[in-house]
């Protein structure tokens, strides 16, 4: 049993618990029922895009490494070209200096080492000869 006043009273009530709408802070339901994301959830957004990173820069080092290997045999290709060449231009150095020596030795003994002093004096000695004759 409810009273007229009781009735007049239920429909004009205010329920406080409902929030209503005000114009002056209007935002649409998507922004008010929006996700406001963690602080745990930043910084594993934060530590997943910092992994991104190290990761791009890590593939780069190893392209630059990969590089600097293949340029380190070529370096070494080529050290050990000159090391051959080098070898061979001293072997033929010691070959060319046997030569020189056996053929000093060959003039001397053939009588060719003279220097020109020597000549002129052999000449001398010939020319006294030849007055003396």
């Amino acid at each position: 049993m409810t009273t007229p006043e009781y009735k007049e009273w239920w429909v004009r009530r205010i329920n406080d618990n409902i929030p209503k709408i005000s114009q002056e802070n209007s935002q649409s339901i998507e922004e008010h029922l929006r996700v406001i994301p963690s602080e745990l959830e930043s910084i594993r957004e934060d530590f997943e895009r910092r992994n991104a990173d190290l990761e791009k820069k890590i593939e780069q080092i190893k392209k630059e490494n990969t590089n600097l290997r293949l340029d380190i045999d070529v370096q070494k290709h080529e050290t050990e070209k000159l090391k051959k060449e080098k070898n061979k231009a001293e072997e033929e150095l010691g070959s060319l200096k046997m030569d020189y020596k056996k053929l000093r030795l060959s003039m001397r003994t053939a009588g060719l080492g003279k220097t020109s002093e020597q000549w002129r004096a052999k000449i001398r000695e010939e020319k006294n000869k030849v007055e003396e004759m």
